[in-house]
Parts: structure tokens; C-alpha cells; sequence
């Protein structure tokens, strides 16, 4: 088998259920999968990256999803840089209905057309095509239960985050 390598891009800002469900699936499919903690700089996120990167590890460990899985950081450049840097041909983005389709159609394109790199959607897992990380944000933001939405590790953290406020 060749040494196929994929990455799968995303905020992060928290992991969420479906974003697990896709890193699983990719790392299935994938020989090498590259979990890409992208941050804008210009932006404040919830969480920082360092506690972004900590969680997916920690989720994907308690997951028991198996495979060669380097979680990484990326905030300056073009996205499509980051996979030419470590041999991916392949971005897989997770597909939650038409409006991501819609928003991610346009920056497939553009990103082949710079690079080369394809992109491929995973269409997401019904459980998991109604909550977005903004979602997990608003509702933990507000003292609500997020439990059901995100893995363990994140759950447990947004808790005692929230508990110390």
C-alpha cells in the first residue's frame, strides 16, 4: 500500500463529536493522518491552541481511534502550505448539510488550483450534523450541559472551566 497522507483541518475551538467522527473515518482511510489545529491569529478563540491540540489528543486516545495521527498547529500562511510541508495530497473536510458545501466548495477549488492538494468531504454522521463548535460555545458559555455534543476530555474541561468562573 502507498504511504497516503491526509489532513484534516479545522478551528477545533472546541473538538466536537462530529469532528471526531471525521478524524475516526479519515484515519481509516488514510495511512497518515495530520489533525490541523488552524487558528487566526486576528481572532479570539474560547479556547487556546495549546488547549485545542491537548483535547484532541486526549479525545482521540479515549476514543481508541487507531493509526498514525500527529496533531499540529497552523496560523500564518496558506492553508495548502501545511500539507505540501509533510507530503499530504489530501484535505478531508467534514460536511455537516448545503450551506458547508456551499462554503467549502470555493476553497476546494482554489486550494487544488494553488497546490494540487484534492479535498474530500466526509459527509457527516446524522447524530452529528446539527451542532457546530460555535453552538458547543454559546450553549457552554451560558452554564448549559455540552455533554452529549463534545467528547469526554472536552466536556470534562469546558466543566471545570466553567466552574471556576
Amino acid at each position: 500500500m502507498s504511504n497516503r497522507i491526509a489532513v484534516v483541518p479545522g478551528s477545533f475551538d472546541p473538538p466536537t463529536n462530529g469532528h471526531l467522527d471525521v478524524i475516526r473515518r479519515a484515519a481509516s482511510l488514510y495511512d497518515r493522518l495530520h489533525v490541523l489545529v488552524v487558528h487566526n491569529p486576528d481572532k479570539r478563540g474560547m479556547l487556546t491552541v495549546d488547549e485545542r491540540m491537548r483535547l484532541l489528543e486526549e479525545s482521540i486516545a479515549e476514543a481508541g481511534i487507531a493509526g498514525d495521527i500527529t496533531i499540529a498547529a497552523w496560523s500564518e500562511g496558506l492553508l495548502v502550505d501545511y500539507p505540501r510541508q509533510v507530503g499530504a495530497g489530501v484535505l478531508v473536510k467534514g460536511i455537516r448539510s448545503q450551506v458547508d458545501v456551499a462554503y467549502e466548495t470555493p476553497m476546494a477549488v482554489v486550494n487544488h488550483h494553488l497546490s494540487g492538494v484534492e479535498t474530500v468531504f466526509l459527509l457527516a454522521d446524522p447524530a452529528n450534523s446539527l451542532v457546530s463548535s460555535s453552538l458547543v460555545r454559546q450553549v457552554s458559555s451560558l452554564g448549559g450541559d455540552v455533554s452529549p455534543y463534545v467528547p469526554g476530555p472536552v466536556a470534562r474541561h469546558l466543566a471545570s472551566a466553567h466552574s471556576e468562573n
